[in-house]
């Protein structure tokens, strides 16, 4: 395969413990805590006690002089005890370049969960000593489950080589999810996917002195209704920033409502409307108002400048009960004029998906206080547009299947490895605390969301069966919505920015490791990978576009690049403002405890302050996305890889370069946000982290 040639050997090192040396395997201090030996008594263990026969295969290399006429033998080691040295034999060569090989070995019993095996490389009667590549060894164990063993690395002497089984397996979570890591625990992670000592340390001191707080003073304990709006300004943060007061000062304006479509937290629904849509019959006549002189609705959907908010995705979720209160829910729709004044404003707004005498057409000439609620009924359809599809669903779940795929599939040797290996950094472990804190039973979606655990996992579910391999090609996305040229879209053009510069950097490692396509096409293990990915991420639903398999050498550039954007930029994209754009909880209702209103002229403050989450639930949600959205410690900025994993000089080199784009990029934001009233700079690469560690 070209200079795929040029992997680096990688030996796995089990250092002296409790006196045992290397060689001598220390059971307990191997063992994955889930895999600890259970107790030896039992009904369990006693039909263990029956022959059990191991399949196993062994691949050699394919590259010339892979194989070996050394003696290889092999031990196999589970929770339950290890089998004999087994000579690896048949009557004619063994090991040769590009082979497979298959043996049995029996054992007394059943060995448990498989652990680790040892492969001995030892002289064969009076042959010379010849190195030997060995790519991966795999057992079937007696009930049929296998077991993948990789080793790519050369064994050159007479020596022992200690491999472990891979510990990432896929578990289905919700169905209709992206198959995840299967996993009991947090505890149970593999250490090597855990927080360091310095994040666990800030994650939690970050939570608990306001959770204190919150108790100490009965908020946690509230279930009535704010009483003023400017009493929820009393659980503000104490560290608040430029952005979060100007969200707490101007969200009930019109013109801050169009800018978070943009520039806010969820930047990636609007689409450019050149039709009025059936379900929302807005007309001439509602909205001239608002248009400006000389000019009706089809003229203005004519020239491109009307944008439609549909969150049809929500339609028909059911509700549950928070704090002993019926929640409620809605699927609107809203339309968005962008005006000769640079200003995209909400123009017409409707509270279901079915049209009717009981679902009115909101306005911004209807009265203050129902065209306010009205906007808020669509801040809360954002609260589920962006925490359980832009955020949750897009950026960290998707993350984490293409990180255990790599775990699974790539051996460290690889040079996809190499490149991706620092963009999975924690993101299993802040997905198994979200899993644990969020959508579980009794977890926060259960206790301060409208839609509960269920619902919130009934909107991912939509959503992955929607998600397109074009969606997540970001140039692509833009075109498609029709947003390409709308100005003053900041999200936008930062974005593209950080996407050009990821690009190039791929394609510079890309097409050093893979000169030509049939590299590319020939590579097993990155075809696993992505076939990986596809069946469990995807679910095998070839309506995603999803490839099974790629090609060319292009092909891979836009997919590893799709993958280190969605992993870095993209989460940053919608997770660092989550605080400021949050904190004032009427900008982002997560429940909302009356139905849309079916008339106008019914609102008032006490019918609007009823609606809204009460003072228990506003306090949960906020607690979270504090703790979630704090910049977090022990972080790596985009392009920053302190883990040396490219030798070659060609691959650091474009390590550096891809810091000097990130660096001239970042000064771009910061000099363009110095003339702006409300600075964009989630997409600084500063601010973004390489991997989802938060």
């Amino acid at each position: 395969m070209g200079q795929l040639s040029c992997y680096s050997c990688y030996l796995p090192h089990f250092p002296e413990r409790n006196g045992k040396a290397a060689g001598q395997l220390d059971i307990e201090f191997m063992l994955h805590p889930l895999l600890r030996p259970p107790p030896t008594e039992g009904p369990l263990n006693q039909c263990r006690a029956a022959m059990a026969t191991y399949k196993v295969k062994v691949a050699t290399g394919t590259e010339a002089l892979s194989g070996t006429t050394d003696s290889i033998s092999l031990t196999i080691v589970g929770t339950q005890g290890e089998s004999h040295k087994k000579l690896l034999n048949h009557f004619g060569r063994d090991f040769a370049t590009g082979a497979v090989d298959e043996y049995t070995v029996r054992c007394q019993q059943d060995l448990g969960e498989l652990i680790i095996i040892r492969l001995y490389k030892e002289r064969y009667i009076f042959f010379p000593k010849k190195s030997w590549f060995c790519n991966y060894v795999q057992i079937c164990a007696p009930g049929g489950r296998i077991y993948h063993f990789p080793a790519y690395q050369w064994l050159d002497g007479y020596e022992t080589l200690v491999l472990r089984e891979a510990t990432g397996r896929w578990n289905g979570y919700i169905p209709g999810f992206p198959i995840l890591i299967n996993f009991k625990a947090i505890r149970f992670l593999n250490l090597n996917l855990r927080y360091s000592f310095i994040k666990t340390a800030s994650f939690f001191f970050r939570l608990g002195p306001m959770a204190v707080a919150f108790k100490f003073r009965g908020l946690l304990d509230c279930k009535q209704s704010w009483k003023r709006l400017k009493d929820i300004k009393k659980i503000f943060p104490a560290q608040k920033s430029i952005i979060s007061e100007y969200v707490a000062e101007h969200w009930a304006e019109d013109n801050f409502f169009g800018y978070q479509y943009l520039n806010g937290i969820n930047p990636g629904l609007l689409c450019r409307c050149t039709r009025i849509p059936d379900k929302f019959p807005v007309t001439d006549d509602m909205v001239a108002l608002f248009l400006g002189e000389g000019t009706c609705l089809q003229t203005e959907l004519e020239k491109g400048n009307i944008y439609l908010a549909d969150y049809r995705i929500l339609e028909g979720i059911p509700t549950i009960e928070l704090n002993g209160r019926k929640q409620h829910h809605c699927a609107p729709l809203c339309l968005l004029h962008f005006g000769p004044e640079g200003k995209l404003m909400p123009i017409a707004i409707q509270l279901s998906q079915t049209p009717g005498p009981n679902c009115p057409i909101f306005l911004p000439s209807d009265s203050e206080w129902d065209w306010l609620l009205a906007k808020t009924w669509v801040r809360y359809a954002e609260f589920y547009s962006h925490e359980a599809i832009s955020h949750l669903l897009e950026t960290h779940l998707i993350a984490e299947a293409f990180s255990l795929a790599v775990l699974r599939q790539l051996p460290m040797c690889h040079p996809l490895y190499k490149l991706l290996i620092p963009h999975t950094r924690f993101t299993i472990q802040i997905n198994s605390i979200g899993r644990a804190v969020l959508i579980n039973e009794g977890g926060i979606s259960a206790r301060s969301m409208s839609l509960g655990l269920p619902g919130f996992a009934e909107v991912m579910v939509r959503a992955l069966s929607e998600i397109t391999y074009d969606n997540l090609y970001l140039p692509n996305d833009f075109v498609k919505r029709g947003v390409q040229d709308l100005p003053g879209y900041y999200y936008r053009d930062d974005s593209l920015a950080v996407w050009d510069a990821l690009e190039r950097y791929v394609t510079e490692i890309i097409t050093y490791y893979y000169p030509c396509d049939a590299a590319v096409e020939g590579d097993p293990e990155l075809q696993s990978w992505v076939q990986e990915i596809f069946k469990e991420c995807l679910l095998g639903r070839e309506s995603s576009g999803f490839p099974t398999c790629l090609r060319t050498v292009p092909e891979l550039i836009r997919y590893v690049t799709i993958v280190i954007y969605t992993c870095s930029a993209k989460h940053a994209a919608v997770n660092t403002g989550q605080l400021e754009y949050t904190s004032w909880m009427p900008n982002f209702p997560s429940s909302m405890r009356n139905p849309p209103v079916q008339a106008k002229g019914l609102t008032t403050l006490e019918t609007f302050m009823d609606t809204l989450p009460d003072v228990k639930t506003t306090c949960i949600v906020l607690l979270v996305l504090w703790t979630l959205s704090r910049e977090p410690d022990d972080k790596r900025p985009l392009g920053h890889f302190p883990d040396i994993h490219f030798v070659e000089e060609v691959p650091r080199r474009s390590i550096e370069t891809l810091r000097q784009r990130l660096a001239q990029i970042s000064h771009d934001i910061r000099q363009r946000n110095k003339s702006l009233p409300i600075p964009y700079y989630y997409l600084d690469p500063v601010l973004i982290e390489n991997s989802i560690s938060i």
